[in-house]
């Protein structure tokens, strides 16, 4: 499984991208496949490049899961249900392409 980590653009370098987390840590961040970005914007990164553009909701969405994944890491209680209200109730979905000829 790959887990995403949300980071937002603080200024470019061609095409690295310096980015901060939800913390405030600052990372350099390969933007290769989205392309130049400006301040302010949502990349989802993984292994130190972008994957995808996302939006600020989503950016606090992934960051309250990676939070509550880190609180039970460390035995803290966590509210699971806010912190993946995206999935609860109901059954989590392939992505299209993941799911083979329509029948």
């Amino acid at each position: 499984m790959c887990v995403g980590i949300p980071l937002q653009v603080q200024r470019m370098e061609g095409s690295v991208a310096l980015c901060t987390d939800l913390d405030g840590v600052e990372h350099r961040i390969d933007t290769l496949l989205v392309g130049p970005q400006t301040q302010g914007v949502w990349l989802m990164t993984f292994l130190g490049a972008a994957r995808a553009v996302i939006d600020e909701a989503e950016a606090a969405r992934v960051g309250a899961a990676l939070n509550a994944l880190s609180g039970l890491m460390a035995g803290q209680p966590v509210d699971l249900d806010a912190a993946f209200a995206d999935l609860v109730d109901r059954e989590p979905q392939l992505p299209e392409f993941l799911r083979g000829p329509r029948t």
